[in-house]
């Protein structure tokens, strides 16, 4: 096997893989700006009594206190049915109306966008309003019955009394937190990226990340590196934060991030937690000079760094990965003698983000001006870098220079050091000596200890395209100490992605090697969910659909592991502190590390942990639920039946409540936030394994896992990072999950059929699957073990319906992978299927299969679906089904599919041709091809991946 012809020279490719990315759309909604324009004029505001008003003054900290809710937006204006509306993210309606502005202000209002080719990537933290309040409701049940049963508690008449509170009760609850079978589509962030796709009928990648106040940063470098992989043309980035929720704030506060707003704490010790959404539309230069749009201003990198420290999570405090990063960034850029005239800071520490700059600079230089939109807007956490580019874009653009609000460093200090200054008014950006372009660099960090370090230039006009004009990267020796790193430019962007480690644990499999046992033994592992996991009382009913119980008692659940991996020495308290996921995160990394031939002392250079992962932990939902008992507890307050009591005899009833209940949560701990963070599934393995990988966690629906091995697999590409580790963990089989799926119909009454007369929905399973990534090169230079080889990966949207499946939508995800490589569809060999197991999924997964796969004279594609034997589970099936793929590759074993008895002619899997095996096979091939697979996986909002995987054979020359 061959990797492909080259489809450039290595210098044109390293251009393509340097070229600026051009900014051609901003948006920007916050308290007090609704468009760029106002934007602009918040950041252009002087603050003449800055010397005299003491730091973050009510004027300076106005804004913090106020937010968006007064934004209205018309839902029908973007095809938003009626139905789905009250069921929405309120952060769904602002980044729709944030993506709207953003492709006007790009003139796209009257010009048709490439939307075959155009990626929405949307960045959020903590939960969303409709989580919290799904999750409330999905708990009232259980306060009911509290309710109930302290009041039959006073005797025979009690019973009756208690009754009918408990009924009354759950009514006004549903009333409160609202309702609606749209539920689960509604809550999830996935859905905020796939609405804008649908509204504005985009069809390239969608996906949500989070990685804490690093998010923005996250989502940008995943565009850049979109755009420059050639995988995408334009990429639409959105950030937002709001107050949606107790938690978020009482956490931040907690860990000393920021002020508890709503305990009088003194305002000087930290900033409040803002709100704002911002959006930014990006294209290559190239691009954007050739469809004549107007270039805000250039962004030449966006390097990302780490500084990994097993415990609580915190900043980063290595004054030299600062300058690793800023030294790396501008070697990346090609000029490593440059410096910036401004410096843009979003971190905790701005004499830290001063290192992004002192090692680019000349000692004769005028001091660099400093900002930090902080001083206008609060901490606007996951939108904070957003708030930043944004800033910096326009203030290229304008030429001009925004005013630093007095106390933005810190009480009664000023900026670090002789070489930097705080501008007090807005003043004109003056050129640089000898006609250099204006450059400013960002600097931003997050409380997991990610680091980032974001060069900008400004874009004149008369210039000549800057992918042409880049120079080449200096040695490694002419900058300050970098990271250990490998040649950047060896091969083509199609460069095969080695999988040298893996792990997994699913239903009744501690490891990877019990999951091929059990897939193996052809034999399910789904069973009725424990009570423990689902109460019967409280949330089964077989009868029918319902909002608040589930029709469906059958999951395959794991074992969920009650104490660290050994080698890792976390506290028992620390340990208890964590979800659920993240403990099994840890587990099946550990599982990974300890195959042979791998060690985490060879991860050197630039890392990444992508995640696949709900963005709305089970704990983060639990703990806000109980920091809003004063809910529930006003619902009984009101409670008609309970007309007749005094006030006194309700509160020692309420007192009875708490006891019966428990108080509010204990937050005071620094790391009662660790365990509420998607994103600290991927912290918790890079800082605990010592690893100096940015972490990131990626929502795609069920398409989660694939869609973290696709920004894993481009951040290699594009030589972003030198090892990548990739994959997905979910833990659906809960009451919570299970009665919001239901309520939708989209579970089976008993077990997951896929592909079978009999599907009539899926079954859920608990999973995690991890893979640990490197360029096929460097595999084979570092001597690790090659497992297989990711070959391509192609995604894209339906941008059609958030429920209905599209065959369509799904063939071009599977095409555009096959652009990647060197082979057509008839020579792969095997399909590890979606197969969600309803009829209408599963025949439009076939029409897709057959537009693509479908080839004369062609030997049978053979299909199969592991959730047939684990389950679907959600954000981790993406990764389940690699993980099947690679191990019946290495043994050369096509896997059984569980449960199938009768497939309907309906698929016609004839005209491929194709067939389902109930039992293990031998996986013959031709006399030395490698083994083929492709992997499909495809999520709710018309999400859809395709990868191609390949067997690995040392003597096939790559």
């Amino acid at each position: 096997m061959d990797a492909g012809p080259a489809t450039a020279t290595e210098e044109n490719l390293r251009k393509q893989q340097n070229e600026p990315i051009a900014v051609v759309g901003v948006a920007a909604l916050y308290p007090a700006a609704r468009g760029a324009t106002d934007y602009w004029r918040l950041l252009t505001e002087g603050d003449q009594e800055a010397g005299k008003r003491p730091a973050r003054t009510e004027a300076a900290s106005e804004p913090e206190k106020q937010g968006l809710g007064d934004v209205e937006i018309d839902v029908a204006r973007f095809g938003i049915p009626p139905a789905q509306a009250a069921s929405m993210a309120r952060m769904q309606l602002l980044m729709v109306e944030a993506a709207r502005q953003c492709l006007s202000d790009a003139g796209y209002a009257q010009r048709p966008l490439p939307s075959e080719r155009t990626d929405v990537v949307t960045g959020t933290c903590f939960g969303l309003d409709r989580q919290y309040a799904n999750a409330a409701r999905v708990e009232s049940s259980r306060y009911a019955r509290s309710l109930e049963q302290v009041l039959s508690a006073v005797g025979e008449a009690g019973a009756a009394v208690g009754t009918a509170a408990a009924e009354e009760f759950r009514t006004a609850a549903m009333k409160c937190f609202g309702a609606s079978p749209h539920d689960r589509i509604g809550e999830m962030a996935s859905t905020i990226p796939a609405r804008v796709a649908a509204a504005f009928r985009l069809r390239g990648r969608t996906l949500a990340l989070e990685s804490a106040d690093a998010t923005s940063y996250l989502g940008i470098a995943h565009a850049m590196d979109s755009l420059r992989a050639g995988v995408s043309d334009t990429v639409l980035v959105l950030a937002g934060q709001c107050r949606e929720g107790r938690l978020p704030p009482y956490a931040l506060a907690a860990k000393g991030v920021l002020r508890d707003q709503t305990a009088g704490a003194d305002p000087s010790v930290s900033a409040a937690l803002g709100e704002g959404v911002g959006a930014l539309l990006l294209k290559r230069l190239s691009s954007a000079s050739q469809d004549g749009d107007r270039v805000y201003a250039k962004l030449l990198d966006c390097t990302l760094g780490h500084d990994t420290r097993r415990g609580v999570f915190r900043y980063p405090a290595s004054a030299d990965r600062y300058r690793q990063a800023a030294a790396e960034s501008w070697r990346r850029v090609g000029r490593y003698h440059a410096g910036a005239q401004y410096l843009e800071f979003t971190g905790n520490d701005p004499r830290l983000a001063a290192e992004s700059c002192a090692g680019a600079r000349d000692d004769a230089a005028p001091p660099v001006a400093v900002g930090s939109v902080k001083d206008r807007l609060g901490h606007t956490f996951a939108n904070i870098g957003m708030a930043a580019v944004s800033k910096v874009a326009l203030a290229l653009h304008h030429r001009r220079i925004p005013p630093l609000r007095r106390g933005a460093w810190g009480e009664d200090s000023g900026p670090p050091g002789p070489r930097f200054r705080a501008p007090l008014d807005t003043e004109e950006w003056r050129q640089p000596p000898e006609g250099a372009p204006r450059r400013a660099v960002v600097s931003g960090a997050s409380l997991t200890g990610a680091l980032c370090h974001l060069i900008m230039e400004e874009h004149r006009e008369t210039a000549e395209p800057a992918a042409a004009a880049v120079a080449a990267p200096p040695p490694a020796a002419a900058v300050a100490a970098p990271p250990p790193a490998r040649s950047r430019w060896r091969v083509n962007a199609a460069e095969p992605i080695a999988v040298v480690g893996f792990g997994g644990r699913f239903a009744d499999t501690a490891d990877a090697g019990a999951f091929w046992d059990a897939t193996l033994s052809g034999r399910d592992r789904i069973r009725p969910v424990p009570e423990t996991l689902l109460e019967r009382d409280l949330y089964h009913s077989p009868s029918a659909l319902s909002v608040n119980r589930s029709y469906a008692e059958y999951g395959a659940p794991m074992t969920v592991p009650e104490s660290p991996p050994a080698g890792l020495h976390i506290p028992p308290a620390r340990f208890a502190e964590l979800d659920a996921a993240q403990r099994v995160g840890l587990a099946v990394a550990a599982e990974l590390f300890d195959r042979p031939g791998l060690s985490t002392e060879t991860l050197t250079g630039a890392g990444l942990v992508a995640v696949g992962s709900n963005l709305g932990l089970s704990r983060e939902r639990r703990l806000n639920t109980e920091l809003s008992m004063d809910l529930f507890e006003e619902l009984v307050r009101s409670l008609d039946t309970l007309a007749g009591w005094s006030p006194h005899e309700r509160e020692l009833l309420l007192k009875s409540l708490r006891e019966l209940n428990g108080g509010a949560p204990q937050l005071e701990s620094p790391g009662a936030l660790d365990g509420c963070l998607a994103s600290g599934i991927a912290a918790l393995v890079a800082n605990e394994f010592g690893i100096a990988a940015v972490p990131v966690a990626v929502e795609a629906a069920c398409a989660s896992s694939m869609a973290a091995v696709d920004l894993a697999v481009n951040r290699l590409r594009t030589r972003s990072v030198d090892y990548a580790l990739a994959g997905g963990v979910e833990l659906p089989c809960n009451a919570r999950d299970m009665v919001l799926c239901s309520a939708l119909g989209l579970l089976s009454h008993e077990k997951i059929t896929p592909f079978d007369e009999s599907a009539d929905g899926f079954s859920p399973g608990d999973g995690c699957a991890l893979f640990l990534l490197k360029r096929y090169g460097d595999a084979r230079e570092d001597g690790d073990p090659i497992h297989g080889l990711l070959r391509g990966v192609g995604a894209s949207n339906d941008a059609k319906s958030l429920i209905a499946p599209d065959a369509a939508g799904q063939a071009r995800a599977m095409e555009q992978a096959f652009t990647q490589v060197d082979y057509g569809p008839e020579a792969v060999d095997y399909l590890e299927s979606h197969g969600t197991g309803t009829r209408v999924g599963d025949q439009v997964e076939a029409a897709a299969i057959r537009q693509v796969y479908a080839r004369p004279g062609r030997k049978p594609l053979e299909i199969g679906s592991g959730k047939s034997l684990f389950g679907h589970t959600f954000a981790a099936a993406g990764a389940g089904g690699l993980l099947r793929a690679l191990l019946a590759m290495r043994s050369k074993t096509l896997p059984a599919n569980a449960n199938l008895h009768s497939v309907p002619p309906a698929l016609e899997l004839e005209r491929i041709p194709a067939r389902i095996a109930t039992r293990p096979g031998a996986w013959h091939t031709d006399t030395g091809r490698p083994r083929r697979a492709g992997v499909s996986s495809f999520g709710t909002g018309g999400i859809n991946y395709h990868l191609l995987l390949e067997e690995y054979i040392d003597s096939h020359g790559l």
